[in-house]
């Protein structure tokens, strides 16, 4: 629960030391983005889409170790951040479904659960970050918080960090 705090407490800091812009303001860099998300659960690709300048769907399929797959839909706001060309903050709301298979696997809080045979998993996702369009380049960098309600395997509340890497297509 430490960790989670850390990260939480770090995350708002960085959030609200620079100034944000008007909503109607921001333009993204890019219509369409692909490539490779980290989590703390699931790694795996993910896809991001631009319905208009502030709003976007983000798709992910992940898989989940030792064997398992979980599929991710999130809709999100998108505002520019810190007052610098390129940086976005994004917050958001969805759901996920997967499947894992039996064994043993660890949340972030550090607790362990055992599966004796497969699972589904369904449950409800939020997201809250920031992304980093390099300039000059195709390649978007983004790390966020994913707050997750698991219920058919729970409940459970937990929260897991993300790591993402796309190439950006205009």
């Amino acid at each position: 629960m430490k960790r989670t705090a850390y990260f939480l407490s770090i995350f708002f800091a960085l959030l609200f030391i620079g100034k944000t812009s008007k909503a109607q303001e921001y333009v993204p860099n890019y219509q369409f983005a692909a490539g490779l998300k980290f989590g703390g659960y699931e790694n795996g690709v993910s896809g991001k889409y631009f319905m208009t300048p502030t709003t976007s769907l983000e798709g992910i399929v992940g898989l989940r170790s030792p064997h398992g797959l979980v599929i991710t839909g999130l809709y999100e706001i998108n505002q520019k951040a810190f007052n610098v060309e390129g940086f976005r903050f994004y917050y958001g709301f969805g759901a996920h479904l997967g499947a894992v298979g039996a064994g043993y696997y660890q949340r972030f809080n550090g607790d362990n659960v055992h599966y004796t045979d497969n699972q589904i998993l369904l449950g409800a996702d939020g997201v809250i970050g920031l992304e980093y369009v390099i300039p000059q380049s195709p390649i978007a960098v983004s790390l966020d918080l994913n707050p997750r309600l698991e219920l058919a395997t729970g409940p459970f509340f937990d929260i897991a960090p993300g790591l993402g890497v796309k190439y950006c297509f205009k």
